[in-house]
């Protein structure tokens, strides 16, 4: 598999709460705008996708998200969306690259249709677009050398052997290690996951912090590490889901309900969903629970 240098930028957008949203022009024309007589356009998307046999989707080109290998449009959200467009009957994904930052305005502008690249649900994001309900939630996990010679399973844990753990630099990771009680002397700050994995295996740290999603990819090329089971860490009382979802233009309500309908079959079939998404990383651990939903994300 390919090196994808953007993991660490993709993990840290998705968590930091330094970036809420993308930036959006005022007034910066919907894909999917009003007509004369009232109706919206995305009543007869589904339509019109079906007739041209293909759905446009932006991805940003990070693993293992949403990524090109060769010609092939692999990851977590173009391998669920081309299971969901092909049962709408779309059976083809024409994929456009974008930046990260650019996600969003492109949709607005018509671009294409569907972002599918793991977008975290937000507030601020939900101002600027409709999102699906949530594709995956990101529980964190710890990598450490194999055999876990710490035996850690979780932050309890982690803080009670007093081990040293390592998160990366801007990402959300750090406020949970430090809300869990771990002394600040005991974080260690790196810049990119592979700076985690290198210092787990170096023993410069005990255990590196991060989303069970990005630790599974990053041990398929770190011999001599293993990613502990995954779990919810909280802040304030409250558990950390950090869910993700398919973006679409505001007014295309239909198109995004008629996803939602085909998702929930996914998400509600533990085993089809694993057999999906288990070669990017993504197991049961990953499946939203039914009464998270994107009307309560979208309020904060």
């Amino acid at each position: 598999m390919a090196d994808f240098p953007n993991l660490s930028r993709r993990g840290f957008l998705n968590r930091s709460a330094a970036v809420g949203g993308a930036l959006v022009v005022p007034g910066l024309l919907s894909a999917c705008s009003r007509t004369g007589a009232g109706a919206v356009e995305g009543e007869g998307a589904l339509v019109k996708l079906r007739k041209q046999g293909f759905v446009r989707v932006a991805y940003a080109n990070e693993a293992p998200y949403g990524f090109l290998e060769g010609s092939e449009l692999k990851g977590e959200a173009p391998t669920l969306h081309r299971e969901i467009f092909k049962a709408l009957g779309v059976d083809e994904l024409k994929p456009t690259l974008s930046e990260w930052d650019g996600l969003i305005p492109g949709l607005q502008a018509g671009k294409y249709d569907v972002v599918s690249a793991g977008m975290a649900i937000t507030p601020e994001r939900c101002a600027n677009a409709l999102f699906s309900e949530p594709e995956f939630i990101s529980p964190t996990a710890l990598m450490v050398k194999k055999g876990n010679p710490r035996k850690v399973t979780d932050l309890a844990s982690a803080k009670a052997a007093g081990i040293t753990v390592g998160v990366m630099a801007g990402a959300v990771e750090g406020s949970y290690a430090k809300g869990a009680g771990i002394a600040e002397d005991r974080i260690r700050t790196l810049q990119k996951p592979q700076d985690g994995a290198d210092a787990v295996k170096g023993g410069r740290v005990d255990a590196f912090l991060l989303t069970g999603i990005s630790l599974r990819w990053l041990a398929r090329t770190n011999p001599g590490t293993e990613v502990t089971e995954a779990f919810l860490p909280e802040l304030d009382g409250k558990k950390q889901y950090s869910p993700g979802g398919a973006v679409f233009g505001q007014g295309n309500e239909v198109l995004r309900d008629a996803f939602n309908r085909e998702l929930k079959k996914i998400v509600s079939d533990r085993s089809r969903y694993v057999s999906l998404l288990a070669p990017y990383g993504f197991g049961a651990t990953e499946i939203p629970p039914a009464t998270l939903k994107t009307a309560d994300l979208c309020k904060g």
